[in-house]
């Protein structure tokens, strides 16, 4: 019976060379989602004047637009509004957005700089790598389906504060479910594709 042997560098220098740029732009994103989710915590965490994005639906308003600047009305599809405050419970959506999505970053690229420390170091299919990517694509799906599910709260919260309840915004949704089904597909091509060839790699070793 003959014993796996180490698989041999497979990346020419280029090769190596981008892999190298991928990790300071991970650690970049990284840092840029950490300061991102804090200075917007920050902003929030006095709960005055907040600034909230909001997404509308059929929303008609006046703009500027008309001949010497008349009024010309125009279908909003999104914007920005400032809450003079945030009910609790969507303050606090706020901060559990901003968290998770920093965290999912951090998380994401932490896997991905991992698969990349492996793939460096010549192992391109391995048990290991699969889980890997897998993970990547299970947190970077959790971001995508909890991130903007907690900034509707928010965006509701502040529409419902500043109208006075008056306004009725709750089907109005962040999440973009076409995303997610991409997100869901590329995900599991992937792991897919590096279970197959760890399969593959570890059929060929055991030939050797």
């Amino acid at each position: 019976m003959t014993s796996p042997r180490p698989t041999s560098p497979v990346l020419s220098r280029g090769d190596a060379a981008s892999f190298w740029f991928f990790v300071v732009a991970g650690v970049a994103i990284a840092i840029w989602a950490v300061a991102r989710s804090v200075v917007n915590i920050a902003a929030a965490a006095s709960n005055q004047n907040v600034r909230v994005a909001t997404p509308f639906v059929d929303t008609v308003a006046q703009a500027p637009l008309g001949p010497d600047g008349s009024a010309v009305a125009v279908e909003l599809t999104g914007g920005v509004v400032t809450a003079p405050s945030l009910p609790a419970a969507s303050l606090w959506a706020l901060f559990i957005a901003e968290g998770l999505f920093a965290a999912v970053v951090v998380t994401v690229v932490t896997l991905l700089l991992l698969l990349t420390s492996s793939i460096l170091r010549g192992r391109i299919f391995s048990r290991r790598n699969t889980a890997l990517v897998s993970a990547a694509g299970i947190v970077t799906l959790v971001g995508a389906a909890g991130v903007p599910f907690f900034q509707n709260m928010v965006a509701n919260g502040a529409i419902a504060w500043i109208s006075e309840r008056t306004v009725d915004r709750g089907a109005v949704q962040l999440i973009d479910l076409p995303s997610l089904v991409g997100i869901a597909f590329v995900a599991g091509l992937a792991g897919t594709a590096f279970a197959v060839g760890d399969r593959l790699q570890r059929d060929t070793e055991g030939l050797v």
